[in-house]
C-alpha cells in the first residue's frame, strides 16, 4: 500500500512558509525551482543541461562510483556484507559528462554516478540554489548526477529538500519507527556513511524479511520531475532511484539546532553498544531512566544530567 504524500504550493525564489521547513511529514512541490536555468536548459535537451554544467565547472576533481551493468543499478554490498558490489573512480567533472553521454546509447549499460558533492567548489558559478541556501540554517548544498541508479533506503539526520533538476526520480520513504521492519544492515560498514535496509524494493525475498510487509503499509513514494522538490524530514528512511539515462538532483540539508550529524549518530551508536551489553534487569533500568531524562518532556532541565 502506497499512502499518498501532501503537495504544497511552494517556490525556490519566494519566502517558504516556516512551518513546512519544520514539517514532521514529507511533503512534494510541483515546480518548486522551474525558474532555475539548470531545469530550463534539462527541459530542452540533456545534452543543453550538461552542457551548462560544464560551462559552471573550473576543473575540480570529483569521485564517481560505478557499479556493472549485473547489478542493474543497485548500489549495494558483496555477497557476505563485507565490502560493496562498486568501486569508485577519480575522474573530472569533463570526463564524466563525456561518460554519461557515451553510456545514454547504450542498452545494457553500467551504472555510473556523482553523489552527494558540494556544489560551491564543483560549479563556482551556478547560481540556481543560492536564493534557497540562503534562508536555510547551516544549509550544505550538494549535486548528485547519474544514469540509472538504485540507492537502498537510509535516512539522513538533517531535514533535506531535495530538488529535480534533470532527468526523473522516484523516492521510496518510511517514517522513523519503521526501523524494526526494514532490516538495517550493517552499522560499521555501510556504502555512505549511513546504515541501509537490506531489502531490494524491487524484489523483497519476505521469507528473508518478513516483517517488511508491515513497512508496506506506511510507505509513501513520490516521482520527481525538473523543476519538483521533496522536502524528507529529518531521520525518515527514503529508497531514491534515477529512471532516466541521465538525471541530476540538487539538495539542500540543513539542521536548524546547530547539531552535528556524525556526533548524534556516533551518541546513538555507542549508546546502544554499552546497553546492549548490561543484564536485561539493568537494561529495563536504563530504559527508564532514558524515558524520564531523555524522551520526556516534563523533566526539568535544571535537573537534567550535565
Amino acid at each position: 500500500m502506497t499512502s499518498p504524500i501532501r503537495e504544497v504550493n511552494a517556490q525556490s525564489d519566494h519566502p517558504i512558509e516556516p512551518s513546512l521547513l519544520l514539517a514532521s511529514e514529507p511533503w512534494v512541490a510541483r515546480g518548486f525551482a522551474n525558474s532555475w536555468p539548470s531545469v530550463k536548459r534539462s527541459q530542452i535537451s540533456d545534452k543543453d543541461f550538461l552542457s551548462y554544467l560544464g560551462s559552471c565547472y573550473r576543473g575540480a576533481p570529483i569521485t564517481a562510483i560505478v557499479a556493472e551493468a549485473q547489478h542493474k543499478g543497485r548500489y549495494f554490498y558483496n555477497e557476505d556484507l563485507t565490502g560493496f558490489n562498486f568501486y569508485p573512480l577519480k575522474t573530472s567533472l569533463d570526463k564524466f559528462i563525456a561518460q554519461l553521454i557515451a553510456l545514454k546509447a547504450q542498452a545494457d549499460a553500467p551504472s555510473v554516478y556523482v553523489g552527494s558533492t558540494a556544489i560551491d567548489p564543483l560549479l563556482p558559478t551556478l547560481n540556481d540554489h543560492k536564493a534557497l541556501a540562503g534562508v536555510l540554517p547551516n544549509a550544505t548544498t550538494s549535486l548528485w548526477l547519474g544514469n540509472r541508479s538504485r540507492i537502498a533506503a537510509h535516512f539522513d539526520f538533517p531535514r533535506n529538500i531535495a530538488c529535480c533538476v534533470s532527468g526523473r526520480r522516484r523516492f521510496t520513504l518510511f517514517p522513523p519507527d519503521q526501523v524494526a521492519n526494514l532490516y538495517i544492515g550493517p552499522w560499521n560498514i555501510t556504502p555512505a556513511g549511513q546504515p541501509i535496509s537490506l531489502v531490494d524494493l524491487h524484489s523483497p525475498d519476505f521469507s528473508r524479511f518478513p516483517n517488511f510487509q508491515q513497512a508496506l503499509d506506511t510507505m509513501v513514494t513520490v516521482d520527481l520531475e525538473p523543476g519538483d522538490a521533496l522536502y524528507i524530514p529529518s531521520f525518515w528512511w527514503h529508497h531514491v532511484e534515477g529512471l532516466s539515462a541521465i538525471n541530476a538532483l540538487i539538495n539542500f540539508w540543513w539542521h536548524e539546532t546547530g547539531s552535528k550529524t556524525a556526533s548524534t549518530i556516533d551518541l546513538l551508536k555507542s549508546n546502544a553498544g554499552v546497553i546492549h551489553a548490561l543484564p536485561p534487569a539493568q537494561r529495563q533500568a536504563m530504559k527508564a531512566f532514558y524515558d524520564h531524562y531523555v524522551f520526556s518532556d516534563e523533566t526539568d532541565p535544571e535537573y537534567l544530567p550535565k
